[in-house]
């Protein structure tokens, strides 16, 4: 059954389709799961279904207003708005001096954005808003380090301490750290210090300390990959946890 809108000021009555319904609705899900996807695929708290829902929600609700002759659309994503400041406000966690899932709200926020440019007709807009979004996340982080000047740092999302240890022959530890340095540089992976030490009488062991861009141990996996084909080494194997060693700070992570 089609829906009806009365437009304000006019004597014509703008049917709503159910077709047009289900297309407005669908683009709606299909960008927020899209902003949800990138956050799934960096690992943070809000994901796929979480931006998918939000999108969704804030769509239905403006497609409401749309498909109902005395209510305002512009009202009601008034309140759609309202309504994502409490969600976004319940995923922002403060830990000592720092303060955790702005980033998160803000993407929440966004997908409500989106939903509504959906349910309102505009599918293009909604379209752009999307790739901005998913735009800003992918380029966001490596240009806020390259202004700030400090690889060390991260941002409000935190990262995850691990340690990546390799046992090998003393010949075999200076072509180990080298592709350690080297992995890290190009995947991401924020390298604190590698400390070397004695594993029985023919071997030593080489222990990185790093920190990872969220839980992405896929990483760690290509780069453990690359150290076991490595002649000379014998064992290789990672582990989360915090960094401290020897001669090495603790890090903190958001």
């Amino acid at each position: 059954m089609p829906f009806r809108n009365r437009e304000r000021g006019a004597g014509t009555v703008h049917t709503l389709t159910n077709a047009e319904f289900a297309l407005r609705l669908a683009v709606g899900l299909g960008c927020g799961a899209l902003i949800g996807f990138e956050r799934q695929w960096r690992a943070r708290m809000a994901g796929l279904r979480t931006n998918a829902l939000v999108a969704t929600g804030a769509t239905l609700f403006v497609l409401y207003a749309v498909a109902t002759e005395d209510t305002s659309a512009t009202r009601v994503a008034s309140y759609v708005v309202s309504g994502i400041g409490f969600l976004g406000g319940g995923v922002i966690l403060r830990e000592g001096a720092n303060v955790r899932g702005l980033n998160t709200a803000a993407t929440l926020w966004c997908s409500a954005a989106v939903g509504v440019l959906a349910a309102s007709g505009h599918l293009v807009f909604a379209l752009i808003a999307t790739g901005t979004v998913v735009l800003i996340h992918l380029l966001g982080r490596p240009l806020g380090r390259l202004i700030d000047h400090d690889n060390s740092g991260d941002d409000d999302e935190g990262l995850e301490p691990y340690q990546v240890q390799v046992i090998c022959r003393p010949k075999s530890a200076k072509y180990a750290r080298a592709q350690i340095v080297q992995h890290t540089r190009s995947n991401d992976i924020i390298l604190r210090g590698i400390h070397t030490g004695a594993s029985g009488e023919d071997n030593i062991t080489l222990t990185a300390h790093v920190l990872l861009d969220g839980h992405s141990p896929a990483r760690l996996e290509n780069l453990v990959a690359e150290l076991s084909l490595q002649p000379g080494v014998h064992a290789v194997h990672w582990y989360a946890g915090e960094t401290s060693a020897a001669g090495l700070p603790a890090p903190q992570s958001d």
